[in-house]
């Protein structure tokens, strides 16, 4: 993407303007006047010989030069012209706001294609279509149809719906949010999202990149470049458009656990912020474009009230950030200049007759304070309250102390919009309650905590990868996508999982000579390349402790299975050791078609779908991001051990999740995979992977 011809083109000439108020082009052409535009504006209609004072031309090669940039707002059917035209003259950028594309289907997509194949040969960069356009507030460029140009600010965004990108910016225009740029990319027949990101990130103007989404591009490259953008800038995004219909074909726990969580997965390894409205999006924007990160997740309130300042305080503690301990020093200070019955604990209530003074002194305090991460400042209007002044200090005291954040929540109606203003012209994020202003700091945490996170090192194992390959190099082969329970465990094993000792057996007596040889208690199985899931068919039988028992459940399996299952063809049972006295949980993965394998985990056995406490990461895992998966699930606390009860080993968990990682990264073909139950004792013991699942896709 070319950003200086988009962003600060000397000339614009606007292919299908109009005469008639309403028309889109004639929107546009009156934005770019409205707007104040200082370049060149080139109209372009063959029916007119002058719009809104400015010359008209009845086609590009008419206007005698080329425009640096050229926006498209006549009928869908039209457009494949206009592009030879801008070929023929060399215009490298153009913005295509027509709709009737791809949008439509059928008919719009195959002239969706035409469109992006000259301009693509021509070496034409395009934007849209079907895009509301791009406004650029610094340089006066509104080359869309949407409303008036925004103040300038720190905010860079794009976004995937036009209409979407209009109401944000009628939004932001009534709460005073500036942006850098905004982009509406409409249709991506060209220019994705993550070329506008990029360009973003380079962009001097932008400290935040914002955006709205539907689908991502190019999964990989979009995982690769997110990460390494927000090391620099924040990237804060709502994604919709999920439905997980995907999901609702997959015959596994992990590949039916999914859904959307592949993004969730994305955007974390990527430090991206997701938003789940425009109101929390414009709420972290604010606050990540005015406010340095904060140091840790030490808060400290200052309030003219109990009540704002324990809402605040609670806020603090269900949000898992932490009420700063304030040192000796503050406290001194703090008791020394303000009434004996102010609170000069964290958090401060500054008591209601305070005025704007006495919140100077507390808040100098608190900036002071070595063990203040970050300051929240609330203020409620009492009689004598000066909420303007007391603004001022608080945007004062943020430019004197620019290396530690401020954010203010004034909590009123009438009384206190002249005080809101000034803080936003100072640059201090305000919030409307204390519950907002925490999330956004919570935020802001947990965004500097990422960015301080060492480099990713995945350790790889010593594994037989030549064993793996033999065995699915031989289904592919035959055309089998499912690997059985036996070869699964093969596969297992040549990565270093122990698994049950066990054989199968084709006949009651042999099932009891091998139970004999293995040893009592056994577990038997049915053994199908056609029964995924066992135990719904009665094809698993647990706890069988003498050879009668083993020969009962194997005739009453092969009685009563293929009645229930006619077109299964069954090949035996396996009998396999009982593994006794140890938690089950659950290893799994699922391909993603954008991002690749994500990992699973969860509490075992059928447990996995009936809690659905399961959690999600892209491989491959660190060791680190291994052990984030267990605490990220309610299982764990189990898995810690309750009193008096000893916990599992939770790095032989993590292990095996890496184990796991490095397989399905090693070998696309593994679609998808379940270890359930993996079964892990306390610390010191070895886990067992009792069944694996394994899905495969050429």
């Amino acid at each position: 993407m070319d950003c200086h011809t988009f962003f600060d083109p000397q000339s614009v000439a606007v292919v299908g303007a109009s005469r008639h108020k309403g028309k889109v082009g004639h929107e546009i052409l009156a934005g770019l006047i409205r707007g104040g535009y200082e370049g060149k504006i080139f109209p372009v209609n063959p029916n007119a010989a002058e719009l809104a004072g400015l010359p008209c031309y009845p086609d590009l090669k008419s206007i005698g030069q080329v425009p640096d940039l050229a926006v498209v707002a006549v009928p869908a059917r039209a457009v494949p012209a206009v592009i030879e035209d801008c070929a023929a003259l060399e215009v490298q950028s153009v913005i295509i706001v027509t709709a009737g594309f791809r949008e439509i289907g059928g008919p719009g997509e195959d002239l969706e294609g035409a469109v992006a194949r000259i301009a693509r040969n021509a070496g034409i960069r395009v934007l849209g279509p079907n895009c509301l356009g791009l406004m650029v507030p610094t340089n006066k460029l509104n080359a869309s149809f949407a409303a008036d140009l925004p103040a300038p600010g720190d905010i860079g965004y794009f976004s995937q719906s036009g209409s979407l990108l209009a109401a944000i910016l009628d939004m932001a225009n009534s709460e005073g949010i500036g942006f850098s740029k905004l982009v509406s990319i409409g249709n991506k027949a060209d220019i994705d999202e993550l070329e506008v990101i990029e360009a973003l990130a380079e962009d001097p103007e932008t400290r935040v990149i914002a955006g709205y989404l539907e689908n991502i591009a190019d999964g990989e490259a979009f995982l690769r470049a997110a990460e390494e953008i927000s090391r620099r800038k924040p990237i804060l995004l709502m994604k919709s458009g999920e439905t997980g219909a995907g999901a609702e074909a997959a015959s596994s726990h992990t590949g039916a656990l999914a859904r959307e969580a592949a993004f969730e997965c994305v955007f974390e390894r990527a430090g991206v912020i997701r938003c789940h409205s425009v109101k929390t999006q414009f709420d972290f924007a604010r606050a990540l474009a005015t406010q340095p990160l904060p140091a840790g997740p030490r808060v400290a309130v200052i309030a003219n009230g109990g009540g704002p300042s324990i809402m605040a305080a609670d806020a603090v503690e269900r949000s898992g950030l932490e009420l700063a301990e304030l040192d000796d020093d503050a406290t001194a200070k703090l008791a020394a200049r303000l009434p004996p019955t102010a609170c000069v604990r964290n958090p401060m209530d500054v008591l209601g007759d305070a005025l704007a003074d006495r919140y100077d002194v507390a808040l100098r305090a608190m900036l002071d304070c070595p063990t203040v991460d970050v300051v929240l400042v609330m203020l409620t209007p009492h009689a004598m309250t000066q909420c303007v002044e007391t603004a001022q200090v608080v945007v004062d005291a943020a430019k004197e102390n620019p290396g530690k954040p401020i954010l203010a929540s004034f909590i009123g109606g009438r009384r206190i919009e002249r005080a809101t203003e000034v803080l936003r012209q100072g640059g201090v994020p305000h919030y409307d309650s204390p519950e907002t202003a925490v999330l956004t700091i919570k935020i802001m945490a947990e965004y500097a905590r990422w960015r301080a996170r060492p480099p990713r090192v995945v350790k790889l194992f010593s594994v037989n990868r030549r064993k793996v390959e033999q065995v699915i190099e031989r289904h592919l082969r035959q055309g089998v996508a499912e690997i059985g329970e036996m070869e699964g465990k093969a596969v297992l094993e040549a990565y270093g999982f122990a698994t049950p000792r066990g054989s199968v057996a084709t006949s009651g007596e042999q099932a009891a000579n091998l139970a004999g040889q293995i040893g009592f208690p056994v577990v038997l199985k049915i053994w199908s390349p056609h029964i995924l899931h066992k135990s719904e068919v009665g094809g698993v039988k647990c706890g069988l402790n003498n050879p009668r028992e083993v020969m009962d459940a194997f005739d009453l399996m092969m009685y009563r299975i293929p009645k229930r299952v006619p077109q299964a063809d069954i090949l035996g049972v396996l009998v396999e050791e009982m593994i006794t006295s140890r938690q089950e949980v659950v290893l799994g993965t699922t391909r993603d078609p954008r991002f690749g394998p994500l990992m699973m985990f969860g509490m075992g056995d059928v447990m996995v779908e009936v809690l659905r406490d399961v959690a999600f990461y892209l491989a491959p895992l660190t060791a680190d991001e291994a052990k984030q998966m267990l605490l990220k699930t309610r299982t764990y606390r189990l898995l810690q051990g309750r009193p008096g009860q000893e916990g599992v080993d939770i790095d032989a968990i993590a292990e095996g999740l890496q184990r796991l990682s490095q397989l399905v990264t090693e070998f696309p073909e593994i679609q998808e995979m379940d270890i359930n139950p993996f079964m892990v004792g306390p610390e010191g013991t070895t886990p067992i992977a009792v069944d694996a699942r394994i899905l495969l896709k050429r």
